[in-house]
């Protein structure tokens, strides 16, 4: 993707998540943080609403990064790029010593960049090398799963990271093509799940290759695990009067942002108490009813933000 392509890509419900954002972050020398800075979308609009904000943006991708840093080059010393993984948050905020920061934002999944290189091997729409690694220079890539894992562990896999339903007979056909000639792009991936399912399962649901692509990516790249340590970690790097957003794209990463949020939101005292003391006080205010959803106009212009789910919350009170 070249610079003018980074630059005209408008992220998912930009305006609302920077407006829920943007009370926490017109304070003296606020501090936010895009957590998957992506094609910098976010993080330029954050910049440009606020002049006195100091920016810390975090992205596994190298290639990412490398077009991000050219989009926000004109806000200068304000940005802090830095190739991690989401999860790597408190390391990184140590080391930068921020203290605690007004605002975090995540806008979780594959990138609109990762999905159209085809050679990155994420879309299940175009023969690929089958890679999926947001981070093309560590870990293992989905051909290597695929070739390598047991049977056992592949089904597991498929179920919990993708869903599928017919997790077992999608990869009997995959260990059987796999002893003929090891898997290496995508589209023979999916004609071996196409071949698989029956036909009534084909009629519906989009592409019949879509849970397992997904389930595989979760997989090569450690999302869920990294969100389940990140999540928790940005809240708590939050001031008081500091705000989160998050924007998920499927059910599993918008459930642990919803238990986190839930949590954090609770009056963890036993019931019963006449005064509930402070320690067992809410430290999270949510400022989402429920997961928000796109506007049918922005689904209308852009297909990729259906299935995008949008929470926030503001930190309330200090750990005691």
């Amino acid at each position: 993707m070249n610079d003018a392509r980074a630059a005209a890509h408008v992220p998912v419900m930009l305006h609302r998540t920077t407006g829920l954002l943007a009370p926490a972050l017109s304070a003296p020398g606020a501090v936010a943080v895009d957590c998957t800075l992506g094609l910098g979308g976010h993080s330029e609009a954050l910049l440009a609403a606020h002049p006195d904000l100091r920016l810390v943006a975090l992205d596994r991708d190298p290639a990412a990064l490398e077009l991000a840093a050219r989009r926000l080059a004109p806000y200068g010393g304000r940005v802090t790029l830095v190739h991690a993984v989401y999860d790597e948050l408190p390391a990184v905020l140590g080391k930068l010593d921020t203290g605690p920061v007004q605002g975090v934002l995540f806008d979780l999944g594959v990138s609109s960049m990762q999905l159209d290189e085809a050679g990155r091997g994420f879309a299940y729409a175009q023969d690929a090398p089958l890679d999926m690694r947001m981070d093309q220079t560590r870990g293992v890539s989905a051909a290597e799963v695929l070739n390598t894992y047991p049977p056992g562990e592949l089904v597991r896999i498929l179920r919990a990271y993708g869903e599928e339903k017919q997790a077992r007979r999608i990869v009997e056909a995959v260990v059987r093509e796999r002893a003929k000639e090891p898997f290496a792009r995508s589209a023979r991936l999916v004609e071996v799940i196409r071949e698989a399912l029956p036909q009534a399962v084909k009629r519906t649901g989009g592409n019949p290759a879509k849970r397992t692509f997904q389930a595989l990516r979760i997989e090569v790249n450690g999302e869920l695990a990294a969100l389940e340590r990140a999540v928790p970690a940005a809240v708590a790097a939050l001031a008081v009067g500091g705000r989160i957003a998050v924007l998920a794209y499927q059910s599993l990463e918008d459930r642990l942002v919803k238990r986190v949020f839930a949590a954090g939101a609770a009056n963890t005292a036993p019931p019963g108490l006449p005064v509930v003391p402070e320690h067992h006080q809410p430290r999270l205010r949510l400022l989402t009813r429920g997961a928000e959803l796109p506007a049918e106009e922005e689904v209308a212009a852009n297909r990729r933000a259906a299935p995008a789910r949008l929470r926030a919350a503001e930190r309330i009170r200090e750990d005691v």
